[in-house]
C-alpha cells in the first residue's frame, strides 16, 4: 500500500493530538532526569554521558522519537490491514525467545544483540492491541453475539501470556490480563470484573489469615465463606431482584447462624466447613427449586457464583503451596505482612518506603537523596525509580508525576471515545489498560502494597524495550486518531 502524498502527510501532522505528544515528551524527559538522579555518580557527572544510565536513556528516547516519527508517516490503514501478520510475527518472536534467549536471573525473556538487550514481551503489547482492534472491527462482530467471539478474543490475549510465562517472566505476562477492561468496554458483563475482584479478595484473605482458628477452621477460610454467603444473598436481592426468595434465604441463614452460635456457646465442638457448606447447600437447593418459576438465567449465575467461589477457596492453599515458586510465595507473604524479611525478599520494598518517607513534603532536593546516593535501594533506576522521585522531590514531586500520568490516561480515554471505528476505539482502550496496570502495580510495588513482580514505570524506568514499547503504542494511536475523519477508500 502506497503512502499518502506530501500534502496529505502535512495535513496529518496538523491533525495530530499535540497535547498527548507534549505529555509524552514531558514524561520521557522527567524519566531520564530521574534515572540520572537514581544512578548519579560523583566521578561521572555528565547527564548525557553514555557511561551514565541517563545518557543511554536519552539515546533510547532519541531512537524512540525516530521510531514514532516513522510510525506517523505510515498510512493508518496499514495498521489495520496488517494487524494479524504483525501479531503472528511477534508471537513467533516470543516463541523463539524461549529457545534462543540466555538465562538471566532465571528468566529467558531477553534477546541479546551485542551491547543491546531487547525484551520481545514489551513489543507484544502493541501487536496484541492491533489484533484485538482488528477482531472487533470485523464485519458484524459483536462480543456478545455468541460464545465463539469470546473464545477468539481470549485466544488473542492468552497466546502471548502463555508464551511469556514459558519464558519465566511472570510480571510481563500479568500485564496482558489488563485487557479484560477492553472486553468490559466492548460489552462484557460486569460480573466478570466482579468475579476477578472477588478472586483477589478471597486469595488475599485466605492466605493472610491462614493461622488463627475459628470453629476449627482457619480464620481466612471462615471469613471468605462468610463473604460468599453475603454475596449470595446480595445477588438474590439486587441482581435477581426477587425479594421473597432473598428474604427466605437470609432468614434461613440468620436462623441457622443463631443455632450454631448457641451450640458453640454450650461447648459443643463444631466444624466451620460443615457449617457453611450445609448452610450454603441448603440455600442453593432452595433457590434451585424456586428458580424455575422465575428468571432462570440470573438464578443459575447466582448459584454458579457461589459454587465457584467455594471451589476457588479450597484451591487457594494448593495453588499457593504447589503452583507458585518459593520466591513468589515469600514476596506475597512479605507484602501481606505475614512475615518480615527486611534483609531478604522485603529489603527493596523496605528501603524504598524509607526513601519515600524521608522525602517529606518537598523532598531533599535534586541529587541530594541520601538513600539514593548510598545505593540502599537496588534497581532503583529501573523498577524502583519512583522512590527516587519521592525522596528528592517529596510528596509534591510524586503527586506531580502521578497527575501527569492521570492526565495522559484521561487524554487517551478521550481519544478512544472520539474514534469512529471499533478498531481505533479498541486499540486506544488497550493502551489505556496497559498504562493503568503498569502505573498501579509499579507504584504499589514501591509502596509495599503489591508483591514485587518486575513491572516498570512507563517512560521512567530505565530500558529501551519498555520505552520503545510504550512509544510504539502511543504513536500508532496518534496516527490512527489523526485520520479518524478520513473516509475509507
Amino acid at each position: 500500500m502506497e503512502l499518502k502524498s506530501t500534502d496529505a502527510n502535512v495535513s496529518i501532522f496538523r491533525s495530530l493530538d499535540w497535547f498527548t505528544i507534549i505529555l509524552y515528551l514531558l514524561l520521557v524527559t522527567a524519566g531520564a532526569i530521574s534515572i540520572y538522579a537514581a544512578s548519579y555518580d560523583f566521578d561521572r557527572a555528565n547527564i548525557f554521558s553514555f557511561d551514565e544510565f541517563s545518557g543511554k536513556q536519552f539515546t533510547w528516547i532519541a531512537l524512540g522519537l525516530i521510531i514514532g516519527l516513522s510510525l506517523l508517516l505510515i498510512d493508518y490503514r496499514i495498521y489495520e490491514a496488517y494487524s494479524y501478520p504483525i501479531y503472528g510475527a511477534v508471537i513467533l518472536l516470543l516463541l523463539l525467545t524461549i529457545f534462543i534467549a540466555p538465562d538471566i536471573k532465571g528468566s529467558r525473556s531477553w534477546i541479546v544483540l551485542g551491547p543491546v538487550s531487547l525484551q520481545p514481551a514489551e513489543f507484544g503489547k502493541f501487536a496484541t492491541a492491533l489484533a484485538l482492534g482488528k477482531l472487533f472491527s470485523s464485519y458484524n462482530f459483536s462480543l456478545n453475539a455468541n460464545i465463539t467471539n469470546y473464545y477468539r478474543a481470549l485466544m488473542i490475549i492468552f497466546l502471548p501470556i502463555i508464551l511469556i510465562l514459558l519464558q519465566k517472566e511472570t510480571g510481563s505476562a500479568l500485564v496482558y490480563f489488563s485487557l479484560i477492561f477492553v472486553l468490559y468496554r466492548e460489552g462484557m458483563s460486569g460480573l466478570v470484573l466482579f468475579s476477578v475482584l472477588c478472586a483477589v479478595v478471597y486469595f488475599v484473605v485466605a492466605v493472610k489469615f491462614a493461622d488463627p482458628l475459628i470453629l476449627n477452621i482457619p480464620l481466612g477460610e471462615f471469613t471468605v465463606l462468610l463473604i460468599i454467603s453475603l454475596i449470595f444473598c446480595s445477588m438474590l436481592l439486587f441482581y435477581c431482584r426477587d425479594l421473597i426468595i432473598a428474604r427466605n434465604v437470609i432468614f434461613g441463614f440468620v436462623l441457622y447462624g443463631i443455632v450454631v452460635t448457641i451450640l458453640a456457646a454450650c461447648g459443643i465442638t463444631l466444624n466451620g466447613i460443615i457449617f457453611f457448606l450445609t448452610m450454603l447447600g441448603a440455600g442453593i437447593i432452595y433457590v434451585a427449586l424456586a428458580m424455575f418459576r422465575h428468571h432462570i438465567q440470573k438464578f443459575v449465575i447466582t448459584i454458579c457464583f457461589a459454587l465457584i467461589g467455594v471451589l476457588f477457596l479450597f484451591s487457594v492453599n494448593y495453588a499457593f503451596n504447589n503452583v507458585l515458586q518459593p520466591h513468589q510465595q515469600n514476596r506475597i507473604k512479605v507484602t501481606l505482612g505475614i512475615v518480615e524479611d527486611l534483609r531478604g525478599v522485603g529489603y527493596n520494598v523496605n528501603q524504598s518506603k524509607i526513601a519515600i518517607g524521608s522525602g517529606g513534603v518537598t523532598g531533599k532536593g535534586f541529587l541530594n537523596g541520601t538513600q539514593t546516593k548510598l545505593k540502599y535501594v537496588p534497581e532503583q533506576h529501573t523498577d524502583f525509580i519512583f522512590c527516587t522521585i519521592g525522596e528528592e522531590e517529596g510528596f509534591v514531586g510524586a503527586v506531580a508525576v502521578l497527575v501527569l500520568f492521570a492526565v495522559l490516561i484521561m487524554r487517551v480515554i478521550h481519544i478512544a471515545e472520539r474514534q469512529r471505528t471499533p478498531f481505533g476505539r479498541v486499540y486506544a482502550y488497550c493502551v489505556v489498560s496497559y498504562l493503568i496496570f503498569h502505573l498501579g502495580i509499579n507504584i504499589g510495588m514501591v509502596l509495599g502494597l503489591c508483591p514485587v513482580i518486575g513491572i516498570p514505570l512507563p517512560f521512567f524506568s530505565y530500558g529501551g524495550s519498555s520505552l520503545w514499547g510504550f512509544t510504539i503504542l502511543i504513536f500508532i494511536l496518534l496516527r490512527i486518531d489523526a485520520s479518524r475523519k478520513e473516509r475509507r477508500d
